[in-house]
């Protein structure tokens, strides 16, 4: 397809933070399309995108699902991620698929961490954004603070194309400020409300719903200090903020603002979508999924203000694999984002990142848990199941990587768990499990210590621990349980040094490197150059060092993964007759550790972002937590009768934390969590794993292990 062919397809994927009623939301707008006949439960385990055993038993998204529906004549791939940060991951890889997204936060709760990471990645990649503001039935909800919010934490540009009619128990519909495109409302409001008297008409008609107060998010006692309001002095007031913002996001309508001291229905219609489609405007709907209120207008703004996907069926081919997953009787199933090109059943189709070509066996359409029939192919611009691609892994590129967005990171996970089990016969098809879920979730990162017989896999947090157990019984009828998570740690140089290796004996073998290694500015990695002439060191053995030092840095002194730092390829050399080609990959890791042995390393422990909010009672005990364990927070603000607090907190001194805040405040209390930094760690902590294999700077030892020539033992 090429562009003016996909103007009928929109990729969204829907985004929030926990328990915003994203998935809620999902089942909505499917029912409302027609897609399904009855609305699914989140709570009964029967969510059409929750297909999982897992998700429905435990009520919550694990897995993004892709559920694809009709409207007015358009295909909508709308896919839905967890809402929970143990599955961020899922999140990382939808973000590679989709044109445009809705990002869902409750009226009552507003703003939380994860709000904000997933706002900034869809920011950084420019995919213009949605903002429901879901649950305005909610005790506590408030349309004015949820925006104000909004517009402090995530963007300035903000713009409510709607007002919201009441509020908690009396919260009833929405009205639309201005016509765009298809957007309709649940009341089906007419065209003629383009302009800002039929706006205001529209408003006076909700004018006889007075309310004296609106209550705090604490939801207990009526916040006196506020300005009562009516809906329609509330949508005159959104209507305003939408104006400004329209020409905040535009020179050229900023000027007519000043001249005009506002803008017309007409210059809103025509410029709202345009500049929602531009990633310049976030327009900001209400609604209250549970009711089906709000659905509808949603759906028509997922067409209205959200871009069609660029794609050219004539051109060469080009895309990626963001999912994986196993059919017992299909095999591998890859699931493939198209940017450009066509891709047919039969057709051979180059894995740029493995450097293999593949057979097409099938192509069917992703819907919810089922996929349909094979549709024989899949057009630039859409999304489907591919059969047939053993070599496939979560992250390849297909074809060209011309017009495919580069990856987002997001997931960190930051916690390390065993995998234990009684029955040893079980102990193949366990290695077998968790090499398959480490395929669907390469984040898990699976250990497999072959000599120790022990599993090791990476973990976002305790949900995704529990989901694991689980998974592994109900798809593989395997009795597995983890021991208890240890924080991962990093390493970093301590200073500037070098290290030094002369791999000359026992012949044959020749290999001669010499390092810089300097410290990095934290989160930036490990940078790697040579400076070495190839006369000196044949580009061949340049690019085994280049390729080696990566893995060398995976153990530091500690046993952890050294980082933020710079390695440079000062001197090396080989030997015309005695350099074997595994020499330097034998050798580089000898030198790196003798460097890092030499200077030394810092220990870097992951922090945690934190949003809190809690009765004014309780702030000052939530704040004696924070600091006994080593938190740092800013000052508190006070918003009604309710503190809110952010700051960072060390991973390890608060891992049983969530699990006693709701203690700590009676049930009453917010916290929200995300990844922030790898920080270094104070002098007094020790952390120490210990090293899978032999360590580089026992050499003796070490050469004769990866000769194989060290006994067994």
């Amino acid at each position: 397809m090429k562009t003016s062919e996909t103007e009928s397809l929109r990729n969204i994927g829907i985004f929030a933070h926990v328990d915003a009623g994203k998935t809620t939301t999902t089942e909505g707008l499917l029912y409302l399309s027609g897609r399904i006949r009855q609305l699914g439960s989140v709570d009964e385990g029967t969510a059409q995108t929750d297909s999982m055993e897992v998700e429905r038993t435990r009520g919550i998204s694990v897995r993004a699902a892709s559920a694809r529906f009709q409207r007015n004549g358009t295909t909508i791939n709308l896919i839905d991620t967890p809402g929970h940060i143990d599955f961020l991951s899922e999140v990382e890889r939808s973000l590679r698929v989709i044109d445009g997204a809705v990002l869902i936060l409750s009226a009552a709760e507003g703003v939380q961490a994860q709000t904000e990471v997933i706002w900034h990645a869809l920011q950084e990649r420019g995919i213009p954004t949605l903002l429901y503001v879901n649950k305005m039935d909610r005790t506590g909800a408030s349309a004015e603070r949820t925006l104000s919010e909004i517009r402090r934490l995530l963007t300035p540009n903000a713009a409510p194309v709607q007002a919201p009619v009441g509020f908690e128990e009396t919260f009833d519909g929405v009205v639309p400020i201005g016509s765009f495109g298809s957007l309709a409302t649940d009341e089906s409001q007419s065209a003629e409300a383009a302009s800002q008297s039929a706006v205001n008409a529209q408003a006076s008609a909700f004018s006889s719903r007075k309310f004296a107060s609106r209550k705090d998010i604490d939801g207990g006692r009526q916040d006196e200090k506020r300005h009562a309001s009516s809906d329609s002095e509330l949508a005159e007031l959104f209507r305003q903020a939408l104006a400004e913002a329209v020409a905040d996001a535009d020179e050229e309508l900023m000027l007519r603002y000043l001249e005009q001291g506002d803008l017309t229905g007409q210059e809103l219609a025509e410029a709202v979508p345009r500049l929602a489609k531009e990633a310049r405007l976030h327009p900001v709907l209400f609604g209250a999924s549970a009711r089906g209120i709000g659905i509808e207008p949603l759906m028509d703004a997922l067409i209205a203000l959200l871009p069609a996907p660029k794609g050219d069926a004539d051109a060469p081919l080009s895309g990626v694999v963001f999912r994986v997953e196993r059919d017992a009787a299909m095999g591998k199933i890859a699931y493939v984002r198209l940017y450009g090109g066509v891709i047919r059943n039969r057709d051979s189709v180059l894995n740029l990142s493995r450097e293999v070509e593949e057979k097409v066996t099938q192509i069917r359409r992703i819907d919810g848990g089922r996929r349909t029939e094979d549709v024989g192919e899949l057009r630039a611009g859409d999304v489907a199941a591919v059969y047939g691609w053993s070599e496939a892994r979560i992250g390849d590129i297909v074809g060209s990587a011309e017009g495919v967005p580069g990856e987002a990171r997001l997931a960190v996970p930051l916690l390390t768990v065993q995998a234990k089990w009684t029955d040893e016969s079980r102990y193949p098809a366990i290695v077998t499990a968790l090499r398959e879920l480490t395929e669907e979730d390469p984040h898990l990162d699976l250990q497999w210590l072959q000599e120790q017989r022990e599993l090791h896999v990476k973990v976002m947090g305790p949900v995704q621990i529990e989901v694991l157990s689980q998974l592994l019984k109900s798809r593989f009828d395997l009795d597995i349980e983890f021991g208890a998570p240890s924080v991962i740690y990093k390493e970093t140089p301590a200073e500037i040094g070098e290290g030094f290796i002369a791999y000359t004996m026992p012949k044959p073998c020749w290999a001669i490197l010499r390092f810089r290694i300097e410290p990095g500015e934290r989160g930036s990695g490990l940078h790697y150059e040579s400076l070495e002439r190839t006369e000196r060191l044949l580009e061949s053995y340049q690019n085994e060092v280049a390729r080696r030092v990566p893995e060398a840095l995976q153990q530091g002194l500690f046993g952890w993964e050294v980082t933020d730092l710079r390695v440079t390829l000062v001197e090396g050399e080989h030997h015309v007759w005695h350099t074997h080609p595994l020499d330097f990959a034998l050798a580089t890791p000898m030198g790196i550790m003798d460097g890092l042995n030499r200077i030394g390393v810092k220990l870097l422990e992951p922090l945690l972002a934190f949003k809190i909010s809690v009765p004014e009672e309780h702030g000052g005990k939530i704040m004696n937590e924070l600091i006994a364990m080593r938190g740092e927070f800013d000052a508190p603000q006070l918003r009604g009768e309710r503190m809110e607090l952010t700051g960072k907190l060390p991973v390890a001194t608060s891992l049983d934390f969530p699990a006693r805040f709701g203690s700590l405040t009676k049930g009453r209390g917010i916290l929200s969590t995300t990844f922030a930094e790898y920080r270094e760690s104070p002098p007094d902590v020790k952390a120490e794993r210990p090293r899978r294999g032999v360590n580089p700077l026992d050499q003796s030892r070490f050469i004769l292990y990866m000769r194989k020539a060290l006994a067994q033992s």
